[in-house]
């Protein structure tokens, strides 16, 4: 019996589809409340299907809503549906799928493949064999509608359909599709790629069996009149590409000839897809031999790519000059991420470049649909200049002089764009030219245009490591003269390039940025009053990094009265549950670790605030885990934050925090936070353990029977910076407990040599690791030197970068000591102590002895001449520097 609706609730359900179409947000409230009412009727969703597939006389957008509506309900509670419920509806969608309307049976699609991913594939056995058999239908919408559904259940539930759960389709499915790749219908065509494609990065074995009719069948259709079917073979290749380039060498000539057309494609979506390619290959070895001689193609059309398109100009406000003044939207704000501290020692090659920003190519359009040809030509720019090297300058000079100083804006600013992509491939071969280009930019950042003046400050920020190695005078005065007044620019967009900008420069300037503080924190300060919301947060970053970057030549009183009161003035203004807290805590943080001493007269306030923020979380995460359906879950990033300011804080003051901790619960909270269920949380707990056993260890010692095996715990390098930060704690409390640290060694030891020994180790984790063995040794040698043979080698390995300091000064100690208890235990690998010994550049007189008396009393024991056949071992360098410094 089929079921049919009551006219009386269909008219009820047909309201509730016209209110809802309704802008009015207090009719969307009534809405929701009937839609909530509605659902307790089990048969509600007969009507949602049956006004979706039957009622031809409504209008489709009611009836697709209908769809949509009942989508939500099967993602939401299909489980509960009752079977005939169920039933009909799976019926009614494979009836209707041929629907005369391209939006009706897209809706139809949706709810198909939506039914499929609740786990119903399994449980409606005949879908893809009726799906598959409807391909073969005479009528055009009924063939359509199969593709469409085929289609999305293919992007949902690909592994699925590769797997002996569903006794493998594929091997139906995959030849089936190939059939149509030369349908008459271009729609049909485009379809039938796409499903196939779903399937090429997982390889799936029904695929890769049908591998060269499925290329084959790509290059028929490589000249297709029809945009979406030349989109779906330019993704397929650049997939192919990936997984196959076996398969692809052979045709490889003719590919890149291909793509070289496609990148230059009428229809954008086109040329993107196909700008792609350029991306994939320059990450194959192959790149270099394949592409050579393609550059002198591949090259202009690239750049010709990075120019703004019209659409982006108008997209882009390109020509409203100034707009300071306009406040911003909320969505103008993208979420930030907060990186929790970790802590890292500093190596002997000095400062690391981080590589994690390498990747922001051209950053100062990202209000933009986020991924366009400009967007990709620039990366595929910037990753091909790291493959050629100077090899790509030859094809690209002559081009840019042209761009670079041509009439038209636009071209002007796709020169500068280039310049930028290039710069940290190309850098060696561009150094020549540089004494004339960086003034040339350096003049652009006071261009009429506005999106000229943001680019030059991109690609400025990306020769700053030139600059600054220049004399200052020549060109790192002139550009952060001009740089600060971009910071006041009256257009927004150059304010973010040039804060973004000028925090690269700091980066790279460090202290020679010195000189000039008191001109910087007038323009950052004078900013404060003129920013809207957005750039506010980018300029926090930027006084931020300032303060990493010149550190405690910032405590000069002059200077903390110009910078302090603004950012406190914003610190009140702020709520409790304001997310820009964010920014302004980690701003604080970094001018609290730099200021030191300076920050006493602000640190009270700010302490308790963080203190306040942390037990506000932890009693919201408390209520929210006791009756979920009362409470929302807390935002913990407040926490987070918070726990890395009080850490900023105790870094910066040292012992003065002391009154503060005494005052406040704050150990209570850390036991709490330490034991949180989210990574963050921990890593930032353990990080503030730490500093606060370094500036009051007093406070921390009543706790350490509580602590400790909760740190013990927490060596598990699943969780990389938990373990790491869990690791220097336990180093920082060892140096102050000294030999009561002899109860906790087992709960650690073992953990630590575990994690030592393992294989992939990250450098961080192994060096910290490193030094609280040595910790560990320094204080309780008699526990731990029984298991030096166990971790001698790595430990001497992962230390040996390491600059003097004082965390390496106590692991020496320490393995010294364990030597002196248990000599047996290096014997078998001495070679690699010798080698960590002579890393040190000046140890203190007394280590200087020990690592003497080591190295003497090993060689006394072994005699003059295997003590000769020893050393015979050692690299040159290595032989050179003992003998110099230990008459070995």
């Amino acid at each position: 019996m089929d079921w049919q609706p009551d006219e009386q609730g269909l008219q009820q359900v047909l309201q509730l589809l016209k209110d809802s179409q309704s802008p009015n947000t207090a009719m969307q409230r009534v809405v929701q409340d009937k839609l909530k009412q509605l659902n307790q009727f089990p048969d509600f969703n007969n009507y949602l299907i049956f006004v979706l597939t039957r009622l031809k006389s409504e209008d489709e957008p009611t009836r697709s809503l209908s769809g949509l509506i009942l989508k939500n309900n099967v993602k939401a509670h299909y489980q509960s549906f009752p079977q005939p419920v169920a039933e009909f509806i799976k019926q009614e969608c494979l009836n209707n799928i041929g629907d005369a309307s391209s939006l009706i049976r897209a809706t139809i699609g949706i709810l198909i493949t939506t039914i499929a991913s609740k786990g119903e594939l399994q449980m409606w056995p005949e879908l893809l064999p009726q799906l598959c058999n409807l391909l073969n239908s005479e009528d055009y919408n009924t063939c359509e509608g199969a593709f469409g559904a085929l289609q999305k259940i293919c992007e949902d539930s690909s592994e699925l359909l590769d797997s002996d759960a569903l006794n493998r389709p594929l091997n139906i499915m995959i030849p089936k599709f190939l059939q149509f790749f030369k349908h008459c219908s271009p729609k049909i065509r485009s379809h039938a790629i796409a499903c196939v494609n779903q399937f090429i990065m997982d390889r799936a074995q029904a695929l890769m069996d049908n591998i060269d009719t499925f290329i084959e069948h790509l290059f028929a259709l490589a000249v297709d009149e029809d945009p979406e079917v030349r989109k779906n073979v330019c993704r397929a290749l650049v997939m192919l590409l990936e997984v196959r380039i076996d398969r692809l060498i052979p045709h490889m000539h003719s590919i890149i000839q291909y793509m070289l057309q496609r990148t230059q494609d009428n229809d954008e979506n086109v040329a993107l897809e196909a700008c792609e390619f350029w991306l994939t290959l320059a990450e194959q070895p192959i790149c270099k031999e394949v592409l050579s001689s393609h550059l002198v193609q591949l090259i202009p059309i690239l750049v010709n790519g990075m120019k703004y398109s019209e659409i982006d100009i108008i997209l882009l406000k390109g020509d409203v000059e100034e707009d300071e003044a306009i406040p911003d939207s909320d969505q103008d704000i993208k979420p930030r991420f907060h990186k929790s501290r970790t802590v890292t020692l500093q190596h002997e090659e000095d400062r690391t470049q981080d590589d994690e920003d390498g990747e922001d190519e051209d950053d100062d359009d990202d209000t933009l649909s986020d991924w366009n040809l400009r967007k990709c030509s620039a990366a595929a720019l910037d990753v091909l200049a790291n493959v050629f090297r100077d090899e790509l300058l030859p094809h690209l000079l002559p081009l840019l002089k042209g761009l670079l100083f041509h009439p038209e804006w636009v071209i002007k600013e796709s020169g500068i764009l280039v310049l930028g992509a290039i710069a940290e491939g190309c850098m060696q071969g561009m150094v020549p030219y540089l004494p004339e280009l960086i003034p040339h930019l350096i003049q652009c950042l006071s261009d009429k245009k506005a999106l000229v003046r943001s680019i030059a400050c991109w690609t400025l920020s990306r020769y700053a490591h030139w600059v600054v190695s220049q004399p200052p005078d020549m060109h790192l005065k002139p550009l952060m003269t001009e740089l600060l007044k971009r910071i006041l620019d009256s257009n927004k967009r150059v304010q973010e390039a040039a804060c973004s900008a000028f925090a690269t420069l700091e980066e790279e300037a460090c202290t020679e940025l010195v000189p000039y503080l008191s001109f910087i924190l007038d323009t950052l300060v004078f900013a404060f009053g003129k920013y809207q919301h957005k750039n506010l947060l980018i300029l926090y970053d930027a006084i931020g990094t300032l303060a990493d970057s010149v550190g405690h030549h910032l405590n000069q009183p002059e200077y903390i009265q110009k910078l302090m009161p603004p950012l406190i003035q914003k610190w009140n203004e702020l709520k409790d549950e304001d997310k820009d807290l964010f920014p302004l805590l980690e701003c604080l943080s970094s001018v609290a670790t730099a200021l030191q001493s300076g920050f006493l007269p602000y640190c009270e306030p700010v302490y308790q605030r963080c203190v306040t923020l942390v037990q506000k979380t932890l009693a919201q995460a408390m209520m929210y885990n006791q009756q979920p359906d009362q409470y929302e879950a807390p935002d913990k990033d407040f926490m987070i934050v918070a726990l890395d300011l009080l850490s900023g804080l105790a870094e910066g003051l040292g012992c003065h925090v002391e009154q503060l901790v005494a005052r406040s619960n704050i150990m209570t909270l850390l036991f709490q936070c330490m034991q949180d269920t989210m990574p963050e949380v921990r890593q930032s707990s353990f990080a503030l353990l730490g500093d606060l056993t370094k500036a009051c260890f007093m406070h921390v010692k009543p706790c350490i029977a509580e602590f400790m095996p909760i740190l013990g715990t927490n060596l598990n390098p699943e969780f990389i910076s938990v373990c790491n930060n869990a690791t220097w704690a336990i180093g920082e409390i060892c140096m102050q407990m000294g030999a009561e640290m002899q109860p906790y060694v087992q709960m650690v030891l073992n953990n630590l040599v575990e994690i030592i020994n393992r294989p992939n180790t990250p450098k961080t984790l192994l060096e910290n690791t490193a030094i609280t063995i040595g910790r560990l040794g320094y204080v309780c040698p008699q526990e731990v030197a029984p298991m030096l043979q166990q971790f001698i080698r790595p430990w001497c390995t992962s230390l040996r970068n390491i600059r003097d300091n004082e965390e390496k000064d106590s692991a020496f100690r320490g393995i010294c000591m364990m030597i002196g208890v248990n000599p047996g235990g290096v014997v078998q690998d001495f070679i690699f102590f010798c080698d960590a010994v002579a890393s040190w550049v000046s140890p203190k007189d007394d280590l200087r002895d020990m690592f003497y008396k080591i190295l003497h009393g090993f060689k006394d024991q072994v005699g003059e001449e295997n003590w000769q056949q020893f050393s015979e071992q050692f690299p040159p360098l290595l032989k050179e520097r003992l003998a110099a410094f230990y008459g070995v």
